[in-house]
């Protein structure tokens, strides 16, 4: 249990990190940044999260249905829906929903919403607990020595040196991989997706 604390902290940390480096990325990027409350480019379509993600997540739903009862329970409806809908196609476990190849997941499930979108409001309902890779889509940032990632929606007109000098580096400390390898010895590996991290099973355990 002792560890499991002091993963949770070093978390805190990672995404204090994280929201640091992407405030600055917003600050060199202004105007050609299109990420705005109610966008939702980046929430429609499955993608894989690490457990560290699906660890906090389970800890925001808690929350929320302490919060709101209603909007949890609507979340709850959406995971369930989305589930059964992708469990046929799922390239993974269908009861852990351990992800076995991201890259095999389907097309067919790219026109499923996230089911922390609220559909209504085109937020996330789990936004403060949120994985790393929503934290960080949308402004230029290095992936790799020499590659650029960023929302399509973004930069309209940018040159590439204008982008380049927008772009961030995402953890440059690796607190992440730390973090994941001390999940890993606590036997808890591996990739999932939202909507099986948010599975009342999963939630459960």
């Amino acid at each position: 249990m002792g560890a499991l604390v002091q993963i949770d902290t070093g978390d805190r940390r990672l995404l204090d990190s994280i929201g640091e480096t992407m405030a600055e990325a917003a600050r060199r990027s202004g105007a050609w940044l299109a990420c705005r409350p109610g966008c939702t480019e980046c929430c429609i379509g499955p993608f894989a999260i690490t457990q560290l993600d699906a660890r906090r997540l389970r800890a925001g739903l808690a929350a929320l249905a302490l919060a709101d009862p209603a909007r949890a329970a609507a979340l709850r409806s959406r995971v369930e829906a989305y589930v059964a809908a992708a469990a046929p196609v799922y390239p993974g476990e269908p009861i852990s929903g351990m992800l076995r190849d991201e890259d095999a997941l389907p097309e067919s499930l790219d026109d499923l919403p996230c089911p922390a979108l609220d559909p209504a409001t085109g937020c996330c309902d789990l936004y403060e607990a949120r994985p790393i890779t929503c934290r960080t889509f949308g402004p230029a940032t290095h992936i790799g020595e020499w590659t650029l990632g960023a929302c399509e929606l973004c930069y309209i007109g940018a040159t590439e040196e204008q982008m380049m000098a927008c772009a961030v580096e995402i953890d440059p400390e690796d607190i992440e991989n730390e973090l994941l390898d001390a999940l890993a010895q606590e036997g808890v590996g591996g990739m999932t997706i939202v909507a099986y991290a948010l599975t009342s099973r999963a939630i459960s355990e």
